[in-house]
């Protein structure tokens, strides 16, 4: 038994935790769970706890369903909204087959797998995610116009406003849970708020990001209010995105900063960023995975709906950010496409990829866009290169399922159950008639 196993169960012991969650997500990047008694902990490490993968969505097929979930000790924390004694803890896990080889169906699995591409390159990974999300008043009722907490917008102080007291409990339960904040902040919108994880590996970040969704959905039921990722659930106002910072690693050094390069920048840098974009509409489907997703990027407010990159320009789909030129480590680049209701597993891995992909190809980075992508005609962005991103999931699937990249990163399985979960999604929307239809035409027809 390694050290971090012989940590949780003594800190299980001494802390009088008789729950244990383990956590693991599904295909689309919902949640699950199932908690384990103390007493089978050890076990757990050892083998695994054996559970019906049938019954998730897209882990296996009812004629093999036999799956095992084997804990990761190094992300075991105590949940802080179970209150007192006796508390309830959670890991992360791995799913595995009956064989102990990992399932073709884990998102987290996905993830490893495209790290170690990156670690085979000489490199590691890392992220830190600006995330987005809306706070309604309860009730929320489906099909109805939810009700903002607030009617404040970016960086407003709102005395005693409902969102200062809900990011500071957010915050202080995060860190609870040994996750770094870097900042917090009224968005734009009515009730939009903004949480800024540390950069961490691609990996932890990720597994915090599942944290983070969770933690501020049980602190909005402990305020009363009701806490949505949805990437546009106002018309008329901006949505959320999940603006995510990227940089390489080649152990101690930055991969990506070059002294007296253009922004700092090196050729690998570069190359990833053009790797991003030319494979920026068949990843699409991944990082923005909803129907929803599409009001967001196409919805103005500085969304990104081309193919672009620009130092310091917020309507582009790649941004440089301004760089620190006394730090090293802080050359990064920003990609301003993802919506925090993604699974991150999944995102991240083809990002990575993409990117890679272009420092193997040694692609080109085509000239940055200085100007608002948004005021440009179509004839300008022609005229400059500029690629549109898909408009729809419809059309984001039809493009990925093309990509031999994402079907790549993903794995034949994985790709299978995206791509028809994904189909299934917009033949589902596009048989519904929307409270448009019914207010513009069913008067006049």
């Amino acid at each position: 038994m390694d050290r971090q196993q012989e940590y949780v169960l003594r800190t299980v012991e001494e802390r009088d935790i008789r729950f244990i969650r383990l956590w693991f997500t599904d295909v689309l990047g919902t949640l699950k769970s199932v908690a384990v008694a103390p007493a089978e902990l050890e076990p757990a490490f050892e083998e695994g706890l054996g559970f019906d993968g049938s019954a998730i969505e897209g882990y296996t097929r009812i004629t093999e369903s036999d799956m095992l979930v084997l804990p990761d000790p190094g992300t075991f924390q105590v949940l802080p909204w179970r209150g007192s004694p006796p508390g309830t803890g959670r890991m992360f896990s791995d799913i595995l087959l009956p064989d102990g080889s990992p399932s073709p169906g884990d998102p987290r699995h996905v993830l490893k797998r495209a790290l170690k591409v990156a670690g085979d390159m000489g490199f590691s990974f890392y992220t830190h995610p600006e995330i987005e999300f809306f706070l309604f008043r309860k009730p929320v009722v489906p099909g109805e116009q939810p009700v903002p907490v607030d009617d404040a917008g970016y960086f407003d102080h709102v005395a005693q406003g409902d969102g200062h007291d809900f990011r500071r409990h957010a915050i202080s339960m995060l860190e609870a849970m040994g996750i770094s904040v870097e900042f917090s902040h009224h968005e734009s919108a009515p009730g939009q708020q903004e949480i800024d994880l540390r950069y961490a590996d691609a990996l932890s970040t990720a597994d915090n990001i599942m944290t983070f969704r969770t933690v501020i959905k049980e602190v909005a039921l402990q305020q009363d209010c009701f806490a949505s990722f949805m990437p546009k659930p106002l018309s008329g106002h901006p949505g959320s995105g999940m603006h995510t910072h990227l940089s390489l690693f080649e152990g101690d050094q930055n991969a990506f900063y070059e002294a007296g390069g253009r922004y700092q920048l090196s050729k690998v840098a570069r190359q990833f960023i053009a790797g991003l974009m030319h494979h920026g509409p068949e990843i699409v489907a991944v990082t923005n995975q909803w129907v929803n997703s599409y009001k967001r990027l196409w919805g103005g407010a500085e969304a990104p709906a081309h193919v672009s990159w620009g130092h310091n320009n917020g309507s582009a789909m790649v941004r440089v950010p301004m760089y620190k030129p006394q730090k090293e480590n802080s050359s990064r680049i920003e990609v301003r496409t993802l919506d925090a209701a993604c699974n991150p597993y999944l995102a991240f891995a083809v990002l990575l990829r993409a990117g890679l992909k272009g420092i193997e190809e040694e692609y080109v980075l085509p000239e940055e866009t200085e100007d608002d992508v948004w005021r440009l005609t179509n004839a300008e962005r022609h005229a400059l290169g500029i690629r549109a991103l898909p408009a729809s999931l419809s059309e984001a699937i039809d493009i990925m399922e093309r990509s031999e990249l994402v079907a790549d990163v993903l794995g034949e399985h994985v790709f299978e159950v995206f791509l028809r979960n994904k189909r299934q999604e917009w033949a589902d929307y596009r048989a519904q008639v929307t409270p448009f239809e019914l207010t513009h035409l069913l008067p006049r027809l």
